[in-house]
């Protein structure tokens, strides 16, 4: 099941999303925990801008408008107070739709959510602008927040938040890495010559090392409270390493990268104890040109330069999912899971965002479990108490 995500005709194409899930106690009541945020390119009548959108996990689809596509209720009779409430609220909910600037050098290229739900980081040719969102009674308010330290540092290719919230780090296509603490944005490390330009990126989930891959083929191993680079990953002279995610899963911790190997194109995954290879498997015939790995750590995606991506069981190494020519001919530019669901939202620069909710097995919730284990134990009671009866009838 595959669904737009959320164009409109008159602002520009999605050209970059991501999931943004915002805690119970915050945000407006009647709005979805589970947003989606996208960035847009310029048309001849709307300039770039980032917006937020609702999403509907029980019809898997996202509203149509910015936050809310309907209308606010208010009393009758309270004229004045009828008036200031409604202009408040298509002020808030307008807010929802930010600029990001006139330029095509402005087009947001890639978005970073911050953990908490509180802030993205989006970003453009120029740089990385921050927006930060704030959660009222009417709507959620997302305002351009002051960085100046990362709003000139030129392209970036890659943007990557600690599971913590604690770090950030940005990779460039001039191969500059740089890591902050966040929210300080004071410096940790700051490497001019990291690679020859980014392909990808990752944090660990101890958020202990960094992972960063160059388009020459070669992957690096950095220790980010040291700001230090550990080992480089080795490989032969006819292998390219591009792709990378950490797992996730919080048990045994693996990197997962993608190998093209002569004419194969194969998904190794590496020992983060000894950065060694354990094994590796080909999953796609396709060329690989972006992977990502769900929350929970038990499904890898990975999308394809053909516009095709699947799913992958992390235990089984096994495909368990396969959707084909969502981005027809287009490459996946980003793929990411949603944070409690099955569903994921991919991009392409000539299609924009796709949403689509995998076929994969369900899984058992904790009331399931809950409800299973009360019938074992009614069961058990009714058994005992006929065994007790017909021993005593005998008696």
């Amino acid at each position: 099941m595959a669904g737009h995500g959320g164009e409109g005709g008159a602002v520009g194409k999605v050209t970059c999303a991501a999931w943004v899930r915002r805690r119970d106690d915050e945000g407006p009541p009647g709005v979805s925990r589970l947003l989606v945020a996208f960035g847009r390119g310029a048309t001849a009548s709307s300039p770039t801008l980032v917006d937020l959108l609702e999403f509907d996990a029980r019809a898997c689809s996202l509203a149509s408008e910015p936050l809310v596509s309907g209308d606010y209720c208010f009393p009758r009779g309270l004229w004045l107070s009828c008036l200031i409430a409604r202009l408040l609220w298509m002020w808030l909910v307008s807010q929802a739709r930010i600029l990001v600037g006139e330029e095509p050098a402005d087009t947001p290229r890639a978005i970073a959510v911050h953990p908490g739900g509180r802030e993205l980081v989006c970003a453009t040719a120029k740089g990385c602008r921050v927006f930060k969102l704030v959660y009222r009674d009417f709507g959620i308010h997302l305002i351009s927040s002051d960085a100046s330290l990362l709003q000139s540092v030129g392209p970036q290719k890659c943007l990557a938040f600690s599971t913590d919230g604690a770090k950030f780090a940005i990779g460039g296509e001039d191969g500059h890495l740089r890591i902050f603490n966040w929210p300080s944005l004071s410096v940790i490390l700051d490497e001019p010559k990291a690679h020859k330009s980014f392909v990808d990126m990752d944090i660990s989930l101890d958020s202990e090392f960094l992972v960063s891959t160059s388009n020459d083929g070669s992957a690096r191993i950095w220790k980010i409270d040291e700001g230090s680079p550990l080992i480089n990953l080795t490989r032969s002279p006819d292998e390219k390493i591009e792709c990378c995610r950490f797992s996730r899963d919080g048990t045994k911790p693996f990197l997962f990268c993608t190998l093209v190997k002569g004419h194969d194109v194969l998904t190794m995954a590496v020992d983060i104890s000894n950065w060694k290879r354990i094994g590796y498997k080909k999953l796609s015939a396709k060329p690989i040109s972006t992977l990502s790995v769900s929350l929970d750590g038990k499904y890898l995606a990975l999308g394809n330069r053909e516009g095709d991506f699947c799913a992958v069981e992390v235990k089984k190494m096994e495909v368990a999912h396969w959707s084909k020519k969502v981005h027809l001919g287009s490459p996946v530019s980003s793929i990411e899971f949603c944070p409690t669901e099955r569903v994921v939202i991919s991009t392409s620069h000539q299609w924009g965002a796709e949403i689509t909710k995998l076929d994969v097995p369900p899984e058992w919730k904790v009331w399931q479990i809950w409800l299973v284990l009360l019938s074992l134990f009614v069961s058990s009671a009714v058994l005992f108490y006929l065994f007790f009866k017909h021993a005593r009838l005998n008696l």
